[in-house]
């Protein structure tokens, strides 16, 4: 409540800034009261998104501007439920996620369109229009004709959903909250009412129907909020800054264009004494301070002084609910304070009746006299014609500034999403019990910025969400085939090369003992490999060298990966790890990412080689005591680093083996067999884990 409230009076106060700190003040509060209780995960049924205050005033927008808007509709906030995990040995995981439905009234008068939007500060839709997070949101742009929203209507009934004629307003539907800490985040807009800039004089004559005719006040703004108790004071503060006046009879408004008529000052009673009066210096401001929004630093409040030398002390502070540039509000300081000091000086012109036609307003010369003065006064008697004159001073001189340090949200663009999934052996010595599934996504773009993850064993038919991925993985694809090679020494012949997602993504160099210390692991198809060198070749394609083929036993995999296939930096930050059932292994899994890049699948056979132990190695054929052999070195899912230098850990529930020659097969529980009599073929090995068996190991050729 407080943030609505707050984010109403501060828009009053001061303008769309004004709105957008009392929205954070409001946040604070409303935090500080309403802390949900401790209990199953974060939960915010008590913060319910409350509108505004009935009455809070709706400014009319001129040209381009940053508002803060006013909440005028809202649904109670969201709470969706997801449920992962579970099964054997396994608990359950229920995560809350919640979003929030409202509009926001933006103009009181029609719009054009609708540009940047910040959410807390950071842009949640760029120049170019391109949201950084999924959004479903509608421009209602305030016509007199325009129909009520569709949601709002669903919600509150057609008999008593309201369609804001000739208010402009916006609608956020299910907006995700995840992004901003679970709470509904400040928001402001870009808005363009009027394409290009608006003059002073325009903004007048809309705001009263025409009836003033403001053409003669020409000074040009970005953009305006035009707020108040009456027209009368956003009359007369665009009048003061602008310079102009009002004619005789208030209709209309001129800062000095048009035609200079010359009169005769004779002087006053016949003795030839022209009346004059210039006021002390000190009566007029020693400098004019202009506070504005200014366009390059977001539309956050610009300021600018014009000084003058000599004696006072009054300071004049005009706040200006308009956009400018910095050298536009210097000027207009400039001429502000130039335009107060020279209308100090004052006259009294004594004229025949026959001068009726110059009222109040009029421009005059006098004979013989520099300037031009304006008619602030008129009065006629006994055919005399007295006027009042107040000195006009000449038209400013451009000024140029600077608005300060300009530190603005980066608008960076999302891009497309790029989603890598698959299936590897742990890279550490965790001993899993459930098949693995290893998702990686990032964007084509910079401001990519996370996507939702859904997961499909049946073909799509049905799909489970499982989590998000926010921060992007390095990842790419392999731009060329590469050729097999051992896992027993560095590859040094060939080199890998491959094209990032993205120019910004990098790689790195790493020595052979950080290499053994697990650095610059990747995946590429389904080969894990190391790499020492990283070459950049330009744009986003990168040459590696210095290869460790075939790690953690995926030896099997060298030489399979060709031009796109998938290349991933495996660092475990920035993946997202899902534990399948069993019954996967077989199958295909398939991911589906969507968020603000756009919505993508990938898929990935389930092989189980996350849990089954890696095929045995060093087969051999030998002959003791007159009886020949095969033998073979079990490796394990565990205890890679062959610590104890003796044997590796067996990692599975009991150490046993399956041998085939030709089309007969064999178990043992020695790491060594006798092939029977009469055996023909190639022999192969697999061992037996607790969840599957490794892949084949060929051993030899036996010919009976």
């Amino acid at each position: 409540m407080a943030t609505v409230i707050l984010t109403a009076v501060g828009t009053v106060v001061a303008g769309p800034i004004g709105g957008a700190i009392g929205a954070i003040a409001g946040q604070a509060i409303d935090n500080a009261i309403f802390k949900p209780p401790t209990r199953e995960g974060p939960r915010l049924t008590e913060l319910a998104l409350q509108s505004s205050s009935y009455g809070a005033p709706i400014p009319k927008l001129f040209g381009t501007m940053r508002v803060a808007g006013t909440v005028i509709w809202s649904t109670d906030l969201i709470e969706h439920v997801t449920t992962s995990g579970g099964g054997k040995s396994r608990p359950a995981t229920r995560t809350y996620s919640y979003a929030a439905s409202f509009a926001v009234a933006l103009s009181g008068r029609p719009i054009a369109s609708i540009g940047r939007i910040w959410a807390d500060g950071n842009l949640l839709r760029g120049a170019a229009g391109d949201w950084k997070m999924p959004v479903q949101f509608r421009v209602h742009a305030g016509d007199e004709d325009q129909d009520a929203d569709p949601l709002i209507t669903s919600a509150e009934g057609i008999a008593l959903a309201p369609a804001h004629r000739g208010i402009a307003y916006v609608v956020f539907e299910d907006l995700a909250l995840a992004e901003f800490g679970n709470r509904i985040p400040s928001l402001t807009f870009e808005v363009t009412a009027d394409a290009g800039p608006v003059s002073c004089g325009g903004i007048v004559t809309a705001l009263s129907d025409g009836a003033v005719d403001g053409a003669g006040a020409t000074l040009p703004l970005g953009g305006y909020s035009a707020y108040g108790d009456s027209l009368r004071s956003v009359v007369a503060t665009l009048a003061e800054v602008s310079g102009a006046w009002s004619d005789g009879d208030g209709g209309a408004l001129t800062e000095g264009a048009g035609p200079v008529s010359e009169i005769v000052d004779a002087g006053t009673g016949g003795k030839g004494r022209a009346r004059r009066a210039i006021a002390p210096a000190d009566t007029a401001p020693r400098s004019v301070t202009v506070q504005y929004y200014d366009a390059a630093r977001d539309y956050q409040t610009g300021l600018q002084v014009a000084a003058r030398p000599g004696g006072g002390q009054r300071v004049l502070r005009v706040e200006l609910p308009a956009v400018l540039d910095a050298g536009a509000a210097k000027t207009l300081a400039a001429a502000t304070l130039t335009r107060i000091d020279v209308a100090r000086e004052r006259r009294v012109v004594t004229l025949d009746w026959r001068s009726i036609a110059l009222a109040p307003g009029a421009r005059v010369a006098i004979t013989g006299e520099a300037g031009v003065w304006r008619v602030a006064g008129w009065s006629l008697e006994g055919m005399a014609l007295t006027l009042e004159l107040v000195r006009i001073a000449r038209a400013p001189i451009a000024t140029a500034a600077t608005p300060g340090r300009v530190v603005s949200a980066p608008d960076l663009a999302v891009g497309e999403t790029v989603l890598h999934a698959f299936e590897m052996p742990p890279v550490d010595d965790t001993l899993l019990t459930a098949p693995r599934l290893t998702i990686a996504a990032a964007g084509t773009g910079p401001g990519w910025r996370g996507a939702a993850l859904q997961l499909s064993l049946d073909g799509g038919a049905r799909w489970v969400a499982v989590g998000e991925r926010r921060a992007p993985a390095v990842l790419g694809w392999v731009a060329e085939s590469l050729a097999a090679a051992g896992a027993t020494l560095v590859d040094r012949h060939n080199a890998l090369t491959v094209t990032l997602a993205t120019e910004a993504m990098t790689l790195g160099d790493a020595d052979a003992a950080a290499v053994d210390g697990g650095a610059n692991l990747a995946i590429v198809g389904d080969e894990l490999i190391q790499f020492e060198r990283a070459e950049p070749l330009g744009g986003a394609a990168w040459r590696l060298s210095g290869l460790w083929r075939g790690r953690r036993g995926t030896e099997w995999a060298a030489g399979a990966a060709g031009a796109g296939d998938r290349f991933v930096l495996i660092d475990a930050a920035a993946l997202n790890d899902v534990a399948l059932p069993l019954s996967a292994v077989g199958g295909t899994a398939t991911v589906l990412a969507s968020g603000a890049g756009g919505e993508v699948t990938a898929s990935t056979a389930i092989s189980g080689d996350s849990v089954r132990p890696p095929s045995p190695v060093h087969g051999r054929s030998d002959v003791l005591d007159g009886i020949a052999r095969l033998r073979w070195i079990r490796r394990s899912r565990s205890g890679w680093r062959w610590s104890d230098g003796i044997d590796a850990p067996l990692a599975e529930e009991r150490e046993a083996y399956r041998v085939e020659i030709g089309s007969a097969a064999i178990e043992t529980t020695m790491a060594e067999i006798a092939p029977p009599a009469a055996s023909e073929g190639i022999a192969s090995v697999r061992q037996i884990g607790t969840y599957g068996s490794s892949r084949a190991r060929f051993l030899t050729d036996i010919a009976s």
